[in-house]
């Protein structure tokens, strides 16, 4: 097995186990805190916006899988604090935000041609989100979550051992040439994408009543994972800009067919393909900045759940998130641009 393979199975599997513990902080201390909003606030903005700076020192020092380590024992670190929410909030979100830009700098740097790869390591965090909310509520009392988040620290530091599989581009603040415009419809894209992910759109509803509680859950998030992987591998394949126009066309399609449980599962899939096809195009304008990029568009990714956050209530309507998946079609085709923003046989 290739170098770059197994840094990415790893920090795949590690990108489950920071979610998983990230979530079990939050759900199981922190929401019933005092300072529980606070804490949630200060939790995403340094997990998610802070990701920008911290991608553009990853980028600067070159030592994305140290970032990585660092960012699961940080993690590990904040069930020390439980007494003390905002500071466990904010170690928690540092070091979540410095796994998720080492982990995808990382990943960048080892398949720069291919979006496949990044759309695996992105996939799994919402399979340890997901884990994490079960295990706050059910087996809260054994130390599973810090103990898996250090683990990881610990495999993903044996492994930078051997250096890193790929060499990292000369460091440049520059994008490339018209790269700015490009870069600001991609952003807007994934600030739709945060937005629509916790509004009805994707709810699943009366399809999956009468699951068990645990199966209920875990299908959407199994749907969502799979299209966030399947849409790496559809832009390598048949091109970016047909893998955007045939999922994000096709969703918006389904999303204006109102109030059908099964639709919005499909939906949910197809919506979620473009995620690692943002993040490959983002990296491709910014040559020196794979942080960088993925930072920016993880600043995007708290931009869209700000509306989440002020509790601001979305009406449910199939005409407003069917005109939404189009606007964010439009926005992504106009971010890919001209040039072929990777290599593919058809693009």
């Amino acid at each position: 097995m290739s170098a770059a393979r197994k840094r990415l199975i790893l920090l795949s599997l590690a990108h489950a186990a920071v979610d998983f513990a990230c979530a079990a902080l939050f759900f199981g201390c922190l929401r019933f805190s005092d300072s529980g909003w606070i804490s949630m606030v200060l939790y995403n903005s340094f997990a998610f916006a802070f990701q920008l700076p911290l991608g553009i020192l990853a980028d600067r020092f070159g030592r994305s899988m140290l970032f990585a380590s660092f960012g699961c024992a940080l993690v590990a670190l904040a069930f020390l604090f439980v007494r003390l929410p905002v500071l466990a909030a904010v170690v928690a979100g540092l070091g979540n935000g410095a796994f998720h830009v080492g982990g995808g700098v990382e990943v960048m740097h080892n398949d720069p041609d291919r979006a496949g790869p990044l759309g695996v390591f992105v996939s799994p965090g919402a399979i340890g989100l997901f884990l994490g909310k079960f295990y706050a509520d059910a087996l809260s009392g054994l130390p599973v979550a810090p103990a898996a988040a250090l683990v990881f620290a610990g495999l993903i530091l044996l492994l930078t051992r051997g250096g890193s599989a790929s060499p990292a581009p000369e460091f440049s603040l520059r994008p490339e040439k018209d790269g700015v415009p490009a870069l600001v419809m991609l952003f807007l894209v994934v600030v739709l994408r945060s937005y629509m992910g916790l509004t009805p759109a994707f709810s699943s509803g009366a399809l999956l009543d009468g699951l068990p509680s645990l199966s209920a859950g875990l299908i959407p998030v199994l749907i969502l994972v799979s299209g966030k992987a399947a849409g790496g591998y559809a832009a390598d394949l048949i091109g970016a800009r047909l893998a955007s126009l045939l999922s994000l066309g096709a969703c918006a399609v389904l999303l204006f067919i109102p109030a059908h449980p099964a639709l919005k599962l499909a939906a949910l899939f197809l919506f979620n393909m473009s995620m690692p096809i943002t993040l490959h195009a983002a990296k491709k304008y910014l040559p020196g900045l794979a942080g960088g990029a993925f930072g920016l568009l993880t600043f995007a990714l708290f931009i869209g759940i700000i509306p989440s956050i002020l509790n601001l209530e979305t009406p449910d309507s199939s005409a407003l998130f069917g005109s939404l998946a189009l606007v964010s079609l439009l926005f992504l085709l106009l971010g890919l641009g001209r040039k072929k923003p990777w290599n593919s046989r058809l693009i």
